[in-house]
């Protein structure tokens, strides 16, 4: 009996235990009064504050959150989020002074020390204080060894100063923080960056690191589409022209929507070695294998084109506008071929008929994350540096009206 009663004595502490924490989390003692921390997240100007937010109504959210934060000036998730806007609108400087005050406040925890430094740092990158804002990330590390967001930004700031081998090793650790599931997206971004590192060794006349770092690359990710054209031109500079049509082949192989990557290289390699039929081969199988590949047939117009054959070379460039009409690259060499036939008035008319709603543009390509425009295929987007995110983009035909009928 009296076990029992010593029993029930400790359960009853335990329950009085758990109700004054659970009290202390919401109240606590202000100027000898009690507050409860939990009335400006509980206000609707908190709930408005980020409704507005979610819909990128700024300003309406930096009024809304900032008539919340009043209610209790301790509210430190609500302080941060207003220095976010802040920054998110470009006012940089109002930023860095609302999260620099917040790092003042005494009896932060370790983690909230580490957020605050953390969106410090992020108004100190917006801001291009780059020296101060490596500082800061750095900062946040010591308090968070594994923080995601701050190895994140700090990788991309090496990045942005060409940094590669600090970045790589960044992203080293960014691995080793994901599940085996996620590692490919790592391997790639890796492979990326072993291609940078051979790019500053071929800047430093280094060709024998270069090559490790390329083949490097191309064990990391064998999509590591820019380190297999980088080292096919190694192996043609040493001599090698067998295993630098390997390579060349190998990207194709294995991403033949990127073959006109090497297209130039493989014709120039073949006419070396005084091969005729082996590009003309492979742009028939590209063309074979896909037949809306239209630079193939491009690429193919444009070799028979240079080979004394504009008739055979109109045919493909014809059907390649049937399949893009907006790229000003087929355009240049249809007229070529065109004044070479001494502009063949069939020929000129079929020409006309197929590009009557054509807009010329030079191969636009986009960036998927930011939506940067760019003439040319990046690896790299120079706004937001995400990797290998540009496809091309095309504009879609028009669709024919009854008033385009009338």
């Amino acid at each position: 009996m009296d076990d029992s009663l010593v029993l029930l004595g400790v359960l009853l502490a335990l329950l009085i235990g758990l109700a004054a924490g659970k009290a202390w989390e919401r109240y606590k003692l202000r100027e000898g009064r009690w507050i409860d921390r939990r009335k400006a997240r509980e206000s609707p100007h908190y709930i408005l504050g980020l409704n507005f937010l979610v819909s990128n109504q700024l300003d309406l959210a930096i009024e809304e959150l900032t008539t919340a934060a009043g209610i209790d000036a301790e509210a430190l998730e609500i302080h941060l989020i207003l220095g976010n806007l802040y920054r998110e609108k470009g006012q940089v400087t109002r930023a860095i002074q609302m999260h620099q005050q917040l790092l003042r406040r005494p009896k932060l925890t370790k983690l909230e020390h580490a957020y605050v430094l953390l969106c410090l740092a992020l108004d100190f990158r917006r801001g291009g204080f780059v020296d101060r804002a490596l500082e800061a990330f750095t900062e946040v590390l010591r308090f968070d060894a594994d923080n995601y967001f701050a190895l994140l930004n700090l990788e991309k700031l090496h990045e942005e100063q060409h940094q590669w081998k600090e970045a790589y090793a960044i992203r080293q650790r960014l691995a080793a923080l994901e599940p085996p599931a996620q590692q490919q997206k790592h391997q790639a971004i890796l492979a990326f960056l072993e291609t940078q590192l051979g790019l500053q060794a071929l800047e430093s006349k280094d060709d024998q690191a270069a090559v490790a770092r390329f083949e490097s690359a191309v064990d990391l990710d064998a999509n590591a589409l820019p380190a297999y054209v980088r080292l096919g031109d190694l192996q043609h500079r040493d001599g090698r022209a067998g295993d630098a049509l390997a390579t060349w082949e190998r990207l194709i192989t294995i991403a033949p929507e990127r073959a006109y990557l090497v297209f130039d290289r493989i014709e120039a390699m073949s006419r070396e070695q005084g091969d005729s039929r082996r590009f003309p081969a492979l742009c028939r199988r590209l063309i074979v294998a896909n037949p809306v590949d239209w630079r193939a047939r491009l690429a193919l117009g444009r070799h028979l084109a240079r080979e004394g054959h504009p008739s055979d070379a109109l045919d493909l460039l014809f059907d390649s506008l049937v399949h893009n009409p907006h790229a000003m690259a087929i355009h240049q060499v249809v007229w070529r071929a065109l004044a070479a036939l001494n502009f063949d008035a069939d020929r000129v008319r079929r020409y006309m008929e197929l590009t009557r709603e054509a807009v010329f543009y030079l191969d636009p390509h986009v960036c998927m994350r930011c939506r940067y425009r760019s003439t040319e295929l990046l690896w790299q987007c120079p706004q937001c540096h995400e990797w290998n995110t540009f496809v091309e983009e095309r504009i879609a035909a028009a669709e024919e009206t009854e008033d385009d009928d009338a």
